[in-house]
């Protein structure tokens, strides 16, 4: 597994244990962003394709 793919998945991971089950997908994503931000990965979030 590559580098990125273990940050993305530790990031995912430490978003589930902290927030647990039963919020809006928008916080989830929210703090995942924060999460992979923090991470020193650049991020873009709800970006359309034409």
């Amino acid at each position: 597994m590559n580098e990125i793919a273990k940050l993305i998945l530790h990031a995912a991971y430490q978003v589930h244990i902290e927030l647990g089950p039963g919020l809006l997908e928008s916080t989830y994503e929210a703090c995942l962003v924060y999460e992979l931000k923090n991470a020193g990965l650049q991020v873009d979030a709800q970006v359309s394709y034409q």
